[in-house]
C-alpha cells in the first residue's frame, strides 16, 4: 500500500462542517480537520473525492480568498 505525500487523511475521524449557508439540497462545502490535515468535499457527495490540505497548504488557500484571488468577478 502507497502511502501519500501528505499522511493519511482518517475519513474516520472526520467530523464534517459546513461552509456557508447554502440549502443542502444545493451541496455546499465541508471542511474536516483532522490531526495536522484538512480535508475539503462537497456535501452533495459525501462519499465522493476529498481534497486534502497541509495546515501551509490551508493557510494559503484561506489567505488567497480572503484576498480575492479566487473571484470569478
Amino acid at each position: 500500500m502507497a502511502h501519500h505525500p501528505k499522511g493519511d487523511f482518517d475519513l474516520s475521524r472526520a467530523i464534517w462542517q459546513r461552509v456557508g449557508e447554502e440549502p443542502a439540497e444545493h451541496g455546499a462545502v465541508e471542511v474536516a480537520f483532522v490531526d495536522d490535515l484538512i480535508g475539503l468535499r462537497n456535501s452533495a457527495d459525501p462519499q465522493g473525492a476529498v481534497l486534502v490540505f497541509t495546515q501551509g497548504e490551508w493557510d494559503a488557500f484561506v489567505a488567497g480568498a480572503r484576498d480575492g484571488e479566487f473571484d470569478l468577478a
